[in-house]
C-alpha cells in the first residue's frame, strides 16, 4: 500500500464526520417514514377503491338483475298486450263480417219487406171463391204456394177410343195384353192398347206485378146479361165520384167469371182496389162487387216432366164398320168383361176415322194414388 492511501483524521473531523452521517441517517430516516406513509395511504386508497368498487359490482349486478326482471315483465306485458290487440282486432274483423252478413239480411230483408208490402195491397188477385176445411193437412206449411189442376185437350186421331177404368190394375193388364180381338156381331176386329203420355209442367215459377192501370172486378151479378155487365161497369168506373176515372178497356174473363177494366190514367186502379167492394147499380138494385188489383204475370222457370195416365188407355187402329155409338157400346161390354182382361169402365169415347175429336183430361180424383194428367 501507498502513503496515499492513509490519511490521519483528527479527532474534531471524525466527530464532525459522524455528526453529519447521523443527519444523513435521520434525513433519510424521515423519507422513509414519510414514504411509509404515503405507502400506506395509497394502499388505505387501493383497498378503499376496492371496497367500493365491490360494492358498486354488487348494485350494478342487483340494478342488472332488476333491470333484467323489469325487461322480462314489460316483454310479458307487451306480448299480453299484443295479444289482447290481435284479440280485438279478431274481434273486429268478426264484427265486420257480421256487419257484412247483417246489411245483406237486411237488404234481403228490405226486398222481402218490398215484396210483402206489394202483396199485402193485394187483398187477392184471383175472383173469390168459397173454401171449407175438411180436417185435412200437408206438409210444407210455411211455404207460398198454389196448386193449379191441369186441362189437358188431347186431340184423337180417327179410329181411335180413350177408355178409362175405375181401377188402375185393370188398365194396366189392358196395356200389358196389348193385341185385343173384339167380337163385333159376326165379325171379329183387332185393336191395341197404348199408354197416353203427356209432357206436362211439375215446377213453374212466375214473378208478378201489380198493374198500375187494371183492376179485376168479381163478384158479378149471375142474372144479368154480359154486355149489360160490362156497360154498368163502365159507367160506374168512370165516375170520379166512385173513385173512378176514363175507362180505355173492359174484357170479360169467361172461365173465371171476372171482368178486366182498364184506365187511361195510372193512380186510379189502385185508388179502387184499396176500397175493395163497391156498389155497382145495375138498375133494379144495387149489387157488391170486389175489386182486386190485376197482376201481370211472367214466367220464370218452368220444369216438364212426361205423366201417364194409370186408368185410361188408348185403343188405335178401330176399322169404321158400324155406326158410332153401336161400336162405341161394343168396345165398352168387351172391355168390361174380367174374362177378356178388363173391368169396371167409367168412361169411354170413340172417334170414327175421317173425324176430329178433343178429349179433356181432368186431375184425377183426390181419392186415388195417381193423377191422370
Amino acid at each position: 500500500m501507498s502513503a496515499e492511501d492513509f490519511s490521519i483524521v483528527t479527532d474534531g473531523e471524525s466527530l464532525r464526520c459522524q455528526e453529519s452521517v447521523l443527519l444523513e441517517i435521520n434525513k433519510y430516516k424521515a423519507q422513509y417514514e414519510a414514504i411509509l406513509k404515503e405507502q400506506k395511504i395509497l394502499r388505505d386508497g387501493i383497498d378503499t377503491n376496492k371496497y367500493y368498487a365491490k360494492e358498486f359490482k354488487q348494485r350494478a349486478d342487483e340494478k342488472k338483475a332488476l333491470s333484467e326482471e323489469e325487461n322480462k315483465k314489460r316483454t310479458k306485458a307487451t306480448q299480453k298486450e299484443n295479444e289482447r290487440c290481435r284479440a280485438v282486432q279478431e274481434e273486429n274483423t268478426k264484427l265486420q263480417k257480421e256487419i257484412l252478413k247483417i246489411k245483406e239480411e237486411m237488404q234481403s230483408l228490405d226486398c222481402k219487406n218490398s215484396s210483402l208490402k206489394k202483396q199485402t195491397e193485394i187483398s187477392t188477385a184471383v175472383p173469390e171463391r168459397k173454401v171449407v176445411f175438411r180436417g185435412n193437412t200437408t206438409e210444407g206449411a210455411h211455404t207460398v204456394s198454389f196448386d193449379v189442376n191441369p186441362r189437358i185437350v188431347y186431340p184423337m186421331e180417327g179410329g181411335t177410343a180413350l177408355i178409362t177404368f175405375e181401377e188402375k190394375d185393370v188398365a194396366q193388364k189392358i196395356l200389358n195384353l196389348k193385341d185385343h180381338l173384339v167380337q163385333l156381331g159376326d165379325c171379329t176386329i183387332s185393336v191395341q192398347a197404348k199408354p197416353i203420355q203427356f209432357l206436362v209442367p211439375s215446377y213453374v215459377e212466375m214473378e208478378t206485378q201489380v198493374c198500375p192501370r187494371r183492376i179485376l172486378v168479381s163478384n158479378l151479378p149471375k142474372e144479368e146479361a154480359e154486355e149489360r155487365v160490362l156497360d154498368k161497369l163502365d159507367i160506374h168506373f168512370s165516375k170520379k165520384k166512385n173513385g173512378g176515372g176514363e175507362v180505355e178497356d173492359k174484357d170479360m174473363l169467361h172461365d173465371s167469371g171476372t171482368v178486366v177494366i182498364t184506365f187511361v190514367d195510372d193512380n186510379i186502379a189502385k185508388r179502387l182496389s184499396d176500397k175493395q167492394d163497391h156498389d155497382v147499380d145495375f138498375g133494379k138494385k144495387k149489387h157488391k162487387v170486389k175489386v182486386t188489383p190485376f197482376l201481370n204475370g211472367e214466367i220464370s222457370q218452368m220444369k216438364i216432366c212426361d205423366s201417364e195416365c194409370v186408368r185410361t188407355v188408348l185403343l188405335t187402329g178401330i176399322p169404321d164398320i158400324m155406326d158410332k155409338d153401336s161400336l162405341q157400346d161394343n168396345l165398352e161390354i168387351h172391355f168390361q168383361k174380367t174374362a177378356n182382361g178388363g173391368g169396371e169402365v167409367e168412361g169411354i169415347v170413340y172417334n170414327p176415322l175421317g173425324h176430329t175429336t178433343l178429349a179433356l183430361f181432368d186431375e184425377d180424383s183426390p181419392q186415388d194414388s195417381q193423377s191422370e194428367s
